[in-house]
């Protein structure tokens, strides 16, 4: 296999096995009636000041109709609270219920604890070769394919 290959090989198992984990993980009896891309939404909205929903719509690199129907269900299940701006009714502010807050923190010890692993068997050098390996894919991934 040529060099192309294998980036790609691995490139695509990564990705895939990354979801796969995550979902794994993420999605126990606790958040059972969430989705990945609900805890993402989570994430988004965060546990500090409330977020105009606009705001994690851009964040969610989504529309905010896409974003409505997505928390609606989060609304449903305890997980945020949606509340409308007293200066101006057309915009709406989320936060996090305590329900959310404790989804917000598991996903972050996955987080945390996924990069406490990878960063445990290489060397610093190592660590900063792959660190600016990732940015210039990244990079490139933004750049390329997000509109």
């Amino acid at each position: 296999m040529n060099a192309d290959e294998t980036l790609n090989e691995v490139l695509v198992h990564l990705f895939q096995d990354l979801m796969d984990i995550e979902g794994r993980y993420l999605i126990t009896d606790e958040f059972s009636d969430m989705t990945n891309n609900d805890m993402h939404i989570i994430e988004a909205i965060g546990v500090g000041e409330a977020k105009r929903s606009s705001q994690v719509a851009k964040l969610m690199s989504v529309t905010t109709g896409t974003l409505t129907r997505a928390v609606d269900g989060l609304v449903e299940h305890g997980y945020v609270v949606r509340t409308r701006s007293d200066a101006d009714k057309r915009v709406v502010y989320l936060t996090l219920t305590e329900r959310g807050k404790a989804a917000f923190e598991h996903h972050r010890k996955f987080h945390e604890n996924m990069i406490a692993n990878a960063k445990a068997t290489l060397t610093e050098e190592e660590l900063g070769i792959l660190i600016r390996a990732l940015k210039h894919l990244n990079d490139y991934f933004r750049g390329a394919y997000r509109h």
